[in-house]
């Protein structure tokens, strides 16, 4: 069976690396399976994009869908005709699609239409906040999913409470751990490490992109004055989304402590991650690997859809509240913190555990 794994953004790559492992060491045990890796070009850059394929390892893209910028309807829009347009010439057997970015939705939608089969990587988790497109790929992307490959409990309890029959749910773990503690012996420093004096436990990373943070000048100044005011004296490293940084430009916040850097390769960004004192973050993905790593991670949404790092592991919500900050960080330079642990299936086993599943889905056809 071909199966096309679907890869478009940044967040896509940690998760799809280790399945196309551990399909290549399946393939050398007999399997039949086979893979076709599919390139949206969602992110297109060389720092969003190439630069991660290089540094864990994946092979080149056996298609790219050429997707580029443009808004969301637009990417949809490419995507879903040029990928429509492969199945017709050239069909798999089955689409696996990872995450919650629009190429997983608009891959997946195609694919059903022409009857091939989905599965989804990563299924069943919900912020429950319809304002975030993300969420409107997740709900998409299940309602048509054929098998669901999942990260906790949680999430399987979210699909079943939407009528998901149990056998069609498959609790495996979670495949961006599985490239996290892969990689972990080898990150290595960021260029700048050196040149600021950076040291482990002494300098706080930031990661901000959503549009709720970014889009609002108001917003994104009050953020970042109160992270700057009450940080102690602690360096600041920020590497900047693009998003984030065209708003930056235009408000002109700077700091003696503050330091933004361009997005960084995965290799280096979890080098970062791992020595820092905590991150400050509103990334879903992020608190994910903090968690892991025992850092403390402060995410600056009103909602997560992995409410998992925040009930066992290092992760807390502080919503969109300036107000919010001065008291974590109080906390964070009293030695409060929780140490959290790790969830379930959280161990680096999660796509060896997916493509035995695909094997044997392949076995039974």
């Amino acid at each position: 069976m071909l199966i096309d794994i679907i890869a478009g953004a940044r967040p896509n790559f940690m998760k799809i690396a280790p399945v196309i492992e551990a399909i290549k060491s399946r393939q050398k045990q007999g399997s039949k399976l086979k893979f076709r890796l599919v390139h949206t070009g969602q992110h297109y850059d060389k720092n969003m994009s190439g630069r991660f394929f290089e540094q864990l390892g994946m092979p080149e893209p056996d298609v790219n869908l050429g997707a580029g910028g443009g808004t969301q309807a637009e990417q949809t829009a490419i995507i879903m005709t040029r990928y429509e347009k492969l199945l017709i010439e050239q069909p798999s057997g089955l689409c696996l699609v990872v995450g919650d970015v629009t190429s997983t939705m608009a891959c997946s939608v195609t694919a059903q239409k022409l009857h091939i089969p989905v599965g989804h990587v990563e299924a069943g988790i919900r912020s429950g906040d319809w304002t975030m497109p993300e969420e409107i790929n997740r709900l998409v992307t299940d309602s048509i999913t054929n098998y669901f490959f999942t990260t906790s409990e949680t999430a399987n309890r979210n699909l079943k409470d939407s009528g998901v029959d149990e056998d069609r749910i498959y609790f495996v773990g979670n495949t961006m751990i599985d490239t996290l503690l892969k990689h972990r012996p080898n990150f290595k420093k960021p260029p700048f490490w050196d040149e600021l004096g950076l040291s482990d436990q002494n300098y706080i990373v930031i990661t901000l992109h959503r549009p709720s943070n970014v889009d609002q000048e108001e917003t994104l100044i009050a953020l970042m004055d109160e992270i700057i005011m009450h940080s102690r004296d602690v360096p600041l490293i920020f590497p900047v989304h693009p998003r984030t940084a065209r708003m930056l430009k235009k408000i002109g916040i700077s700091h003696e402590r503050l330091f933004m850097a361009e997005p960084l390769g995965y290799l280096e960004f979890n080098y970062l991650v791992e020595r820092s004192k905590a991150v400050i973050t509103d990334s879903g993905g992020i608190t994910e690997e903090t968690t892991v790593m025992g850092i403390p991670c402060m995410t600056l949404r009103t909602t997560t859809e992995r409410p998992e790092t925040c009930i066992l592991g290092t992760n807390e919500l502080l919503g969109i509240r300036p107000n919010a900050i001065r008291p974590a960080l109080d906390k964070l330079f009293a030695g409060n913190w929780k140490k959290g642990c790790i969830p379930e299936k959280w161990d680096g086993k999660a796509a060896e555990r997916i493509v035995e599943i695909l094997d044997s889905i392949c076995n039974d056809e």
